[in-house]
């Protein structure tokens, strides 16, 4: 059993998808609790998962890759007191 992150979604949960560092999408999944914890912070939501289940609920969104005990590459994002919100920085997009 893996520990799977995922978000709230109005029926409950669904499963976070991420990038690769090349861009790529793919689900994630850690051996521990520890794992994710470190790599995702101690408030991530988490269930616990068979790999063909992690599978099965990924495929349908068209991302074929999990990748197991994956470590973060991106550095951590600084608040400036004094800076907009790294929010404000993404683009509008329309619609």
């Amino acid at each position: 059993m893996l520990y799977v992150p995922v978000r709230p979604c109005p029926v409950g949960f669904a499963l976070r998808v991420f990038r690769t560092p090349l861009g790529g999408r793919t689900a994630v999944a850690f051996t521990t609790r520890a794992r994710l914890t470190a790599c995702l912070g101690p408030h991530q939501p988490t269930v616990r998962l068979a790999l063909p289940a992690v599978r099965s609920l990924a495929a349908p969104l068209g991302v074929t890759l999990v990748s197991v005990d994956p470590q973060l590459t991106a550095p951590a994002v600084i608040r400036s007191p004094d800076g907009p919100s790294p929010t404000a920085l993404l683009p509008t997009l329309p619609g």
